[in-house]
């Protein structure tokens, strides 16, 4: 991946070094407790007493997160392997709801069930990760005293699609997402023309150069003064400077709801081979351009969609195209929606952080002993994997591992607010048509590295804010600067240290063309990559990128962390793969529908990876579980 040494490449540095050994020792202490066969379960009344919390201050961690050491073997040992586990020791515990998954569906859902059920219902919320919030994962880095945020997953709030359900849960918060706007200076690098740049590095293209004021998501077109600077082929350089010059209607002949099933049958690569004129070299730019957005490669998407999303090709089609970067108006705090979930468990367990608003949430220290105490009406249980989830004499038994042992509770109801694919093992009882819809759903990877860098110098030296990376695993990489809300003010103009947010998906092999597959085939690579793997990458990036401004890249690096979710973004359905379901006949629909005191949320059970969706389907479980 680079022509440089790990030495080089400063893969020695102390900073980086003691995270991968925090990442190892988690690691170890996993590998160690044998999780991959059942006799290392123990399963001793003695010890029935599940650790609820750790020493350490989970946003604080660097190294792999996400889908962390630790987080997820039980659950493949269950899925993948059909593996079996110890008979649970019942814990003394009586729940009126036990919600599986702490993430912002789950946490939602343990709100209308005590608006629905009383204030006074007792809860437990199970979560499998050592941190709550789901993809709304917070990464903390401090440095000589200094505390910068960056965003570990879920980011944004799409206000203008809220329902009148989300609307009212942000006002009770004290969310307001019109003033959270009026706090940013900052829309992902695209608010002025130039901050968008292109880097192609010399590895994939034979030489490393910076085209500035180049975003390839741009609908209108790049002049031929900035193509002429790509290192490609002539021939590619020709292709692409015909193909923005281009002022055409291929669907001129159609009826609107001809060209629409025209556009929506052909994939965007097709589209632009076909009536653009490119050929493979030109169209590779375009591939990763929706990895972050989408989760996919362009590959996946029709051409419809690809226009909808304003990339490049109005033109073939008689419209006009749009000159301007593509504004993407949404409210963020400075750590995305973790922000959000940490309202959402200040609410249910008020201990955990007094005198948490909207206004102060990002500078709120939580404190997590608090989490899981006897005396609190909500509890949630970090580190706990739920392998079953039944049905038993009017309510539900949930198993789950803690600490390497299983135990049991019991619960009135509970709520299914973890991903779809993974409820048919934890609940083999469901009806058979309910279970395949639910396999249906394979979710997308999700890629999020964050690297604190020492100042943002080289960033300033260059003119550069947020680039775009085709040849790269992370598709494009942007700083976290002008977000100013949540109680932050740390805009980076002070000096100092500055994050880097590298943000994307995993390109899967070559050849696979069933979207299905090209996530299942992307999740493993994922999962298969090592934190010295991530590290290689980004440090290459940062040499290849920022060296020529003065960047040390074996001294200016102070810490990396590494999001990976290989079960990242919901399932939505795409015109290329997916049928035009009959309304109540689509998976997500025929996947939600409850089982007896068993209901399900997420943003799976929407359909649309977004926190709204995910506080809606919360609502609608909730109101599916029966009352009596």
């Amino acid at each position: 991946m680079t022509g440089k040494t790990d030495r080089e490449l400063g893969m020695g540095a102390s900073i980086t070094r003691r995270d991968f050994i925090q990442d190892l020792t988690v690691g170890a202490l996993v590998a160690g407790a044998g999780l991959g066969s059942s006799s290392a379960l123990s399963a001793d009344p003695a010890s029935a007493s599940p650790t609820t919390g750790s020493a350490a201050y989970p946003p604080e961690k660097n190294g792999l997160r996400g889908s962390h050491p630790g987080a997820f073997e039980a659950a493949h040992k269950l899925a993948r392997e059909g593996g079996r586990f110890p008979a649970p020791v019942a814990l003394d515990e009586a729940y009126d709801l036990v919600v599986v998954g702490g993430g912002i569906s789950g946490l939602a859902a343990a709100r209308y069930y005590r608006d629905r059920f009383g204030a006074d219902s007792k809860i437990l919320i199970l979560e499998n990760h050592d941190d709550f919030g789901g993809h709304a994962r917070r990464n903390e880095f401090h440095h000589d005293g200094e505390m910068r945020l960056a965003i570990g997953g879920t980011h944004n709030l799409e206000w203008w699609d809220f329902s009148d359900t989300v609307n009212e849960y942000m006002s009770y918060l004290g969310v307001d997402p019109q003033a959270m706007r009026a706090k940013m200076d900052w829309d992902y690098g695209r608010d002025d023309e130039g901050q968008t740049s292109t880097w192609f590095d010399s590895e994939t293209y034979g030489t490393s150069r910076l085209v500035h004021d180049c975003d390839l998501n741009k609908g209108g077109g790049l002049p031929p003064e900035t193509v002429d600077q790509f290192p490609l082929s002539t021939e590619a350089r020709e292709e692409l400077k015909r193909f923005y010059a281009l002022r055409i209607n291929v669907v001129a002949e159609m009826t609107d709801r001809e060209a629409s099933a025209y556009l929506s049958s052909m994939s965007y690569p097709e589209f632009l081979a076909r009536h653009g004129g490119l050929g493979e070299e030109a169209r590779q730019l375009f591939n990763k351009l929706q990895h972050g957005g989408w989760g996919v490669e362009i590959s996946a998407l029709s051409a419809s969609e690809a226009l909808d999303l304003v990339l490049p090709g109005a033109h073939l089609i008689g419209r006009e195209p749009k000159t301007k970067p593509r504004s993407y108006a949404a409210a963020l705090w400075p750590d995305g929606n973790s922000s959000f979930a940490r309202l959402q468990v200040a609410d249910l367990i008020p201990a955990a952080a007094p005198g948490a608003t909207a206004q102060n949430i990002a500078l709120t220290r939580v404190d997590y002993a608090q989490l899981d105490v006897p005396e609190s009406s909500v509890r949630l249980r970090l580190n706990s994997t739920v392998i079953r989830a039944k049905e038993a004499s009017g309510g539900v038994t949930v198993s789950y591992i803690n600490d390497d042992k299983v135990y049991s509770v019991k619960a009135r109801h509970t709520v299914m607010a973890c991903y779809h694919v993974i409820i048919p093992h934890l609940c083999p009882e469901l009806p058979e048509a309910q279970r395949e819809a639910m396999k249906y759903q394979v979710k997308r990877p999700l890629l999020l590295t964050n690297v604190l860098i020492r100042d943002a110098s080289a960033l300033d030296k260059l003119d550069i804010d947020a680039v775009a990376c085709p040849g790269r695993l992370h598709a494009r990489l942007f700083t976290l600067r002008g977000i100013k809300t949540g109680g932050y003010e740390t805009d980076g103009s002070e000096g100092g240290p500055v994050p880097l947010v590298f943000w994307g998906s995993v390109s899967p092999p070559e050849g696979i063309t069933d979207v299905k597959e090209q996530h299942r085939a992307s999740r493993a690579l994922m999962l298969a990559m090592t934190f010295e793997d991530y590290e290689r990458e980004v440090r290459a990036v940062l040499d290849g990128l920022l060296g020529p401004a003065g960047f040390d890249v074996t001294e200016d690096i102070l810490a990396i962390t590494v999001n990976r979710w290989p079960h990242g973004y919901a399932y939505d359905y795409l015109d290329l793969f997916d049928d035009d379901f009959a309304p109540g006949e689509a998976p997500h629909e025929i996947a939600r529908k409850p089982f007896g005191n068993i209901t399900m949320a997420n943003a799976d059970a929407g359909a649309d990876a977004y926190t709204h969706v995910a506080i809606d389907q919360a609502y609608r479980a909730v109101q599916e579980l029966p009352s009596a």
